[in-house]
């Protein structure tokens, strides 16, 4: 059986992208101070403004207006008669503390409460996160979403380093993958926009695009005569960043994930310190599914954990191997529980969360990167 299966990456300009790097910045500010900082920080970008909110409980005294434009500039915004300046741009703040109310439960869960045997902070919220991994690449990572994330970060990477000099910030990405049998044999289309300077000729850009971003990220055997490829199909991209689209943090979730290929819980990872699950929960789901298909207990493998606010455990754990398994999924669940302390506190500590490292999880997905400590493989 034959189908064809698309997903989407965009490159770190986007508005939305610059939003949840602006927001994994301040929270990687406070982290590099104070390890046990509380943040949930919001971005919001449009037409020459950023508006950063949300409750932040730290002892590192920071200067969020001078990270957000460190983060505008590192990301090449500095034109605003076409997305925005990293110098001249309005940046407004609003932020707060963290509620007492969801203090209370994080800092002493339900079961410390009650005398239990198990004393940790509780979930920041309630919630369900999902974690997968399947065999279709190195990574243990859908096709779709892997070759998506690393033609947005060419599309970057050629700008930055001006192999490409005309390039803009802003840019979006998709693949589609056909598979037969569930295996994938071939790129059945590229889609590429790119935001550009205003004298550039739409045909050039269509040819360096497909010479110097596609080709040297696509395996050659996966392309074939009947591959197509939609570069700028507009016609024209100048226009773009927060003047063409506003942004907002945590709008890119299926971006962050698997690209639509598993299922996704809701909530967004950026801007959020470990102690909320929506983040650390979706690590340590990746991490299990990975490695239940390292060891050989499936080809794919797909995890659901739930939470509820200021509650330690789980409430509940799932597996769907999609029939790929090699041992029965309920003894692959006593693993999982015999082998990982799945509280917050557990988390954190397997992970190694309270290190500030979340700006290099913020572009080109959250997932399938070799020097994040949820993608190392062990035997369980």
């Amino acid at each position: 059986m034959r189908k064809l299966f698309t997903s989407e990456s965009v490159t770190e300009g986007h508005p939305d992208k610059l939003c949840d790097y602006i927001s994994d910045s301040v929270l990687d500010a406070c982290l590099k101070v104070d390890p046990n900082s509380r943040v949930a920080c919001e971005t919001v970008a449009g037409k020459g403004e950023i508006f950063i909110t949300g409750e932040i409980t730290t002892t590192a005294d920071i200067n969020i207006e001078e990270i957000a434009r460190n983060a505008i500039k590192e990301i090449g915004y500095d034109n605003e008669k076409i997305d925005m300046d990293y110098r001249t741009c309005k940046i407004r703040t609003n932020i707060s503390k963290q509620s007492p109310d969801i203090a209370l439960g994080v800092d002493n869960s339900l079961e410390t409460k009650e005398g239990d045997e198990i004393e940790s902070e509780g979930a920041g919220d309630q919630g369900i996160m999902f974690g997968f991994a399947c065999d279709e690449t190195k990574e243990l990572m859908p096709l779709p979403i892997l070759l998506a994330h690393k033609l947005a970060k060419r599309l970057s990477e050629v700008r930055k380093k001006n192999i490409i000099d005309y390039l803009r910030p802003d840019g979006k990405v998709q693949v589609t993958v056909e598979y037969e049998d569930e295996k994938p044999v071939r790129i059945d289309t590229i889609v590429v926009s790119t935001q550009h300077n205003e004298d550039v000729n739409l045909d050039v850009l269509k040819k360096d695009i497909k010479e110097k971003v596609i080709k040297e990220i696509v395996a050659k055997e996966l392309l074939d005569e009947k591959t197509k490829y939609y570069i700028n199909p507009t016609g024209r991209f100048v226009i773009g960043g927060p003047l063409g689209d506003s942004g907002l943090t945590g709008r890119k979730i299926i971006v962050d994930t698997y690209g639509g290929y598993a299922r996704h819980g809701g909530g967004a990872f950026s801007g959020k310190d470990a102690t909320k699950v929506d983040r650390s929960a979706a690590y340590i789901a990746r991490f299990i599914a990975k490695n239940v298909v390292a060891n050989g207990y499936a080809r794919k493998c797909e995890i659901q954990f739930s939470y509820a606010i200021g509650v330690a455990k789980p409430v509940s754990i799932y597996i769907d191997t999609f029939g790929t398994n090699t041992i029965p999924e309920e003894e692959i669940i006593s693993k999982i529980e015999n082998k990982f302390d799945l509280t917050p506190r557990g988390i954190i500590n397997f992970l190694d969360l309270k290190k500030p490292i979340y700006t290099k999880t913020t572009n080109y997905g959250h997932f399938g990167k070799p020097d994040l400590n949820w993608e190392k493989i062990i035997s369980f």
